[in-house]
């Protein structure tokens, strides 16, 4: 291996010139750390300044960047382009010059200097203790992409991966193609003017996947079990009696959706009772047979009324919005308005959701007639005229009134088709024939078979930037698989699943990891004689990425890994690392912190801040000048999931008076970029009252909060008055040691 040569780069643009002595941090590096290269410049990621780096690397053999300058999170590409994996920033603008008001004098700036000082002490050793990774590579790999469901949105999905140039393997539990959309007469507009009924696209789609000589179509057939990892998944896909297998690099989740059943209904909307009561799919079936009529004697079916939200938005059902239903509900209203001579059509909504071009969808029914109430059904009964008596309740008019109509179509809700389970309680792999019977892909992870929930038994990601994230590695779930939606954002969405499927195997075959440390080469390795078979970090791996040998050893399975520490946060012997994220490192970085002695009366305040949300809210403290408390020395963790609290201990022993921990928020609505790292530092953090007790030092010294990006303006307010809190206190003790 190459001998690592740092070079040390501090730029004094920006300000950084005026406000700090930029000759000391130079020797710094030069001197007291002892790096081979030091140098400045007055616009480092300029022209002149990226040749300089340029430079030393061709010449001095400078294979380690160290840049003092502003935030990671910008110039990226001037200075991530010279293409070595040993690379920190330092931020001297941002975290330190930009926080703090040095006209308030001269101790300000020396308190200023002294945070800069430490910074830069800190990315030097984080910088020494880092290893460039050296990725993980396999024969197997397979570029080949799974699509399980062959309706709209695995059709889509599949015919997308092959026109990119992948190959594409559709599984479908049916003997034919189309999944629900086969079933249906018309769809709702998807082109300008977005008023006019279209044609059925699903046989066009069909013919184009099955002439595709990318895409194999398995009918007939299911998963038995999914097996390995991302770029090494091998699935046995049963069919009949026959079993084959499959490797493929990344898995799309398409099996469509439910209909919730309308026999759990109250029994005031009449299902099962008059069969002049159906649901939207019973309509919409009877429209394309052509015979929109009384089930009950044949006769045209002229005035219908159609009731939305049909056990949905009800917590004794469907507690959320389906979507697509009032889409839906309007198209079959023009099914009655166009193909019944003196038809009516009478709407009954709670709130008429029609998001975006399809308000012109929603005026064009009421322009042909249809009759829009905002109210609910009281009650249904035999009609004057052999059809139904409606009683409403109409909440604009706030009365009561009773309609003579033909057909009652209740529109049920969609539910999901995937078999999640809870992931805070995880099923064992070795279910019951009943159990795996139910289960779509029948993974073979340690955490069960199933996929990890969000709520409402779908396995949504939550990600609003990443949103066919699931939390299978390699993995990812489209159309209503994922979330009720209506028919356009279905293709809209399997479209983005294939490309991001596409994105994990060439991750994957570069040994990189997707979201969301994407690029990031490592992960993690752990020295087996020190294991004591505790199972922590297979426990809390938040993506199954780790299951155990028959002596309950961990077994990593690299490719499902997204890096986030995690596992190396959750293991009490230390022996989890990444060759460019260790305990050691972190340790060594708080140690390098220069600590006053008490007599100067000026603490020490340790802040170890999530890079997904922490991070970037106080670089917007920053770019908004936000005051700080100068007392504070910031470390950026992957994810607080990755917290060890042997750090807890270095710290305060090292002479730290507080320290406050930043995770991204959780709970049902939570933020975490891995699911559950904030979840998982908290509850550890718990258990920290032991160790300050053994100290003799205050529990209230360590807090924990919950920072979502946009809390950019409380942090200044966080983090100052937990400052006035601990400078209430006496000093740690430990700084005199």
């Amino acid at each position: 291996m190459e001998a690592k040569k740092i070079g040390c780069y501090i730029c004094t643009g920006c300000g950084i010139a005026e406000a700090l002595n930029v000759a000391a941090l130079e020797k710094i590096a030069s001197k007291e750390q002892k790096l081979p290269v030091a140098r400045t410049h007055g616009f480092l990621c300029g022209a002149e300044g990226l040749q300089m780096i340029r430079d030393d690397i061709a010449n001095e053999g400078v294979n380690a960047l160290l840049i003092a300058a502003c935030s990671h999170r910008v110039k990226t590409d001037e200075f991530e382009r010279f293409g070595t994996p040993l690379l920190d920033r330092v931020d001297l603008r941002d975290k330190a010059l930009w926080v703090q008001d040095i006209s308030a004098g001269k101790e300000a700036k020396e308190d200023l200097q002294m945070m800069a000082a430490d910074y830069l002490r800190m990315g030097s050793v984080k910088l020494k203790k880092m290893n460039a990774p050296d990725p993980f590579q396999d024969e197997g790999f397979s570029r080949d992409v799974l699509v399980v469901g062959g309706g709209i949105a695995g059709l889509t999905a599949a015919k997308e991966v092959a026109a990119t140039g992948y190959r594409a393997i559709v599984v479908e539990k049916s003997p034919a193609l189309g999944g629900m959309v086969a079933r249906m007469h018309k769809v709702s507009p998807t082109l300008p003017p977005y008023r006019v009924l279209e044609e059925n696209p699903i046989q066009g789609l069909i013919a184009a996947v099955q002439g595709e000589s990318r895409i194999k179509v398995y009918t007939n057939a299911t998963i038995q079990s999914t097996k390995g990892a991302p770029g090494l998944f091998d699935v046995e896909i049963k069919n009949g009696d026959t079993v084959s297998t499959e490797r493929v690099g990344s898995i799309i989740l398409t099996t469509g959706y439910n209909l919730y059943d309308a026999s759990k209904l109250d029994a005031r909307l009449g299902y099962g009772v008059s069969p002049d009561v159906v649901t939207s799919l019973e309509f919409e079936e009877m429209a394309k047979a052509g015979q929109l009529v009384r089930k009950s004697d044949g006769k045209p079916a002229k005035r219908v009324l159609f009731s939305l939200c049909a056990g949905q938005r009800d917590a004794n059902h469907l507690e959320y919005c389906s979507g697509a239903c009032c889409t839906y509900s309007l198209k079959q209203a023009l099914y009655v308005l166009e193909q019944q001579q003196d038809g009516a059509a009478f709407m009954l909504f709670q709130e008429m959701r029609t998001p975006g071009q399809m308000e012109e969808f929603y005026r064009r029914v009421q322009e042909e007639g249809g009759v829009i109430i905002k109210g609910d059904v009281e009650q249904v009964g035999k009609g004057a005229s052999g059809g139904l008596s409606v009683q409403i309740t109409d909440k604009l008019l706030r009365g009561k009134e009773t309609l003579e109509v033909d057909l009652l179509v209740l529109a049920t809700g969609m539910i999901s088709t995937v078999d999640t389970q809870d992931p805070n309680k995880p099923s064992p792999v070795g279910q019951v024939a009943e159990e795996t019977a139910k289960s779509v892909l029948n993974l073979e992870y340690r955490q069960g078979r199933s996929m990890p929930e969000l709520k409402w038994g779908f396995p949504d990601s939550h990600f609003i930037c990443f949103p066919y994230e699931t939390r299978r590695t390699g993995i990812y779930a489209a159309g209503p698989a994922r979330r009720p939606m209506g028919i356009a954002e279905t293709v809209t969405d399997a479209t983005g699943a294939a490309l991001k499927a596409i994105q994990v195997v060439e991750a994957v075959a570069k040994g990189a990891a997707v979201h969301p440390r994407s690029g990031d080469l490592s992960y993690p390795s752990f020295r087996r004689e020190g294991c004591t078979q505790c199972k922590r970090c297979t426990e809390e791996c938040p993506f199954g990425a780790i299951n155990e040998d028959d002596k309950g050893n961990p077994l990593f399975n690299p490719t499902r890994c997204r890096r986030c520490g995690t596992c190396m946060g959750a293991c009490p012997q230390k022996i989890i690392s990444f060759a460019n994220y260790s305990v050691d490192m972190i340790g060594s970085m708080i140690k390098e912190v220069e600590v006053p002695p008490a007599d100067d009366e000026k603490p020490r305040i340790l802040i170890f801040a999530c890079v997904n949300d922490a991070i970037p809210a106080l670089d917007m403290v920053g770019q908004k000048r936000g005051a700080l408390s100068p007392y504070v020395r910031i470390i950026p963790l992957r994810c607080m999931g990755s917290m060890n609290l042997v750090w807890i201990a270095d710290a305060m022993s090292s002479g730290f008076d507080g320290i406050m921990l930043m995770g991204c928020r959780h709970g049902d609505d939570y933020q975490c970029h891995n699911v559950r790292g904030s979840a998982l530092a908290e509850i550890r953090l718990s258990k920290v009252s032991e160790t300050l007790n053994r100290l003799q030092l205050e529990s209230s010294r360590v807090k924990m909060v919950e920072i979502n990006i946009m809390d950019a303006d409380q942090l200044p307010t966080i983090i100052n008055e937990f400052a006035e809190q601990i400078g209430s206190m006496d000093l740690n003790p430990y700084k005199e040691f």
